[in-house]
């Protein structure tokens, strides 16, 4: 075994001469476990948060999303897109139309999103999950056209869930002049009724703006033929998203962008990612805070052992060894306050996604009614890396003075 390192546990464990030196001690050791202990939580808390805005964001978006990089759309019958929609990796493909427009019902009106999907949109994500009402997932009948709209959105029409009276749909029509003298005729009006549904996904980008409806209503809304925004696909349970995505782009190249759902909605994981490194690093300062106090443990260690480094000297212990010694010990209490603080973090985080202790406020006016909590392995292998390296960090040098100056 290692000199410095037997030594190093012998300081540790054994009884000092002085009992502030075992105080000191502890509470040096409490100090860097809390720390830790509130960065394993911390962590953890932001990963649940995000896996909960993740299976928000799963009922309305498809595994992978196809569009153009250049330009609104594309062809849909591009024989690209057609080879793509017969890969047996594929389960479920729909071809998608978003243009904005603008809606109107008693006289009130909203700039919305009209999203045209094909009838198997339901088997392509789970809308069902999303859907509350009196009524069905329906697009059309030999009659009439259906559009499905945001609960928000119903909120600022004032139509409520089943509206009586259609809704109005305005665009202005595709390659026209505005005509001056009649302005309304200028624009392409369509009217949707109502299936008796409305989706919340709890998202006010898509509960406040977006209306589902079929693709033949919007392209012919859009003066579309075969002009589509998007393909998006589902694929069969067990497959490699990353792999397909990768499949998918080289063959359609640069001119496509193929994102997953993260991708979809990175403008949202990307806050919630930088959120998250700046509590890490906020919580990084308060452990390097924390780790001081083994200093003044290791200096009152020090000249409590002044007999022992004398007779080590005698021995032929030079300066770097006495350093190694004393340096060793700061390393020990940075380790067992890591683990000790990792486990106790477990351990809430598990307590917290089984009883729920930490409620997030009055119940009912949240998604979930306690703060969720997700552990990830690779969170703990950096807190521990990060304790270990701030704890070495923050007492190498003041080892090497005090023991060069205390011991002179």
């Amino acid at each position: 075994m290692n000199l410095a390192l037997y030594i190093a546990k012998r300081y540790l464990l054994s009884k000092k001469s002085h009992n502030a030196i075992n105080i000191i001690s502890g509470i040096s050791i409490c100090g860097i476990s809390f720390a830790t202990l509130a960065l394993v939580c911390t962590l953890s808390v932001f990963n649940g948060f995000q896996e909960l805005v993740a299976g928000l964001f799963t009922a309305f978006d498809p595994d992978l999303k196809i569009t153009a990089w250049h330009g609104k759309g594309f062809d849909s019958q591009d024989s690209l897109i057609s080879e793509i929609r017969s890969w047996p990796e594929v389960e479920v493909s729909t071809l998608c139309l978003e243009e904005n427009a603008m809606i109107q019902y008693k006289g009130r009106q909203a700039i919305v999103t009209i999203k045209g999907v094909e009838d198997n949109f339901e088997q392509l994500t789970a809308i069902d999950s999303i859907l509350y009402g009196y009524g069905g997932f329906i697009l059309h009948d030999e009659i009439v056209d259906y559009g499905i709209p945001g609960v928000q959105l119903t909120s600022s029409l004032g139509s409520g869930i089943r509206p009586v009276d259609p809704f109005e749909v305005f665009v202005p029509k595709r390659h026209a002049q505005v005509n001056i003298a009649n302005p309304s005729s200028s624009f392409t009006r369509e009217y949707l009724y109502s299936p008796g549904v409305v989706f919340a996904v709890n998202q006010e980008k898509y509960d406040a703006s977006y209306v589902l409806t079929s693709l033949d209503f919007a392209r012919r809304l859009f003066d579309c033929d075969t002009e589509i925004t998007s393909l998006e696909l589902k694929l069969v349970a067990g497959s490699d998203v990353a792999a397909v995505q990768k499949k998918v782009h080289s063959l359609l190249g640069n001119s496509y962008q193929v994102q997953n759902r993260y991708e979809q909605q990175s403008d949202v994981f990307r806050i919630m990612e930088i959120e998250k490194l700046i509590s890490y690093l906020f919580l990084t300062f308060i452990l390097l805070v924390a780790c001081f106090n083994i200093i003044g443990s290791l200096s009152m260690l020090i000249i409590d052992k002044k007999d022992d480094v004398r007779t080590l000297r005698n021995m032929g212990a030079d300066n770097r060894l006495i350093s190694q010694i004393f340096f060793i010990e700061g390393c020990l209490i940075s380790l067992i306050g890591a683990f000790s603080g990792i486990i106790l973090g477990v351990g809430l985080c598990f307590l917290q996604q089984e009883f729920g202790l930490i409620a997030l406020g009055a119940q009912g006016g949240f998604l979930v009614d306690a703060y969720p909590v997700k552990i990830h392995v690779a969170d703990l292998l950096l807190i521990f890396v990060t304790v270990l390296v701030v704890g070495s960090l923050s007492v190498w040098y003041p080892v090497r003075y005090l023991s060069r100056r205390l011991l002179k």
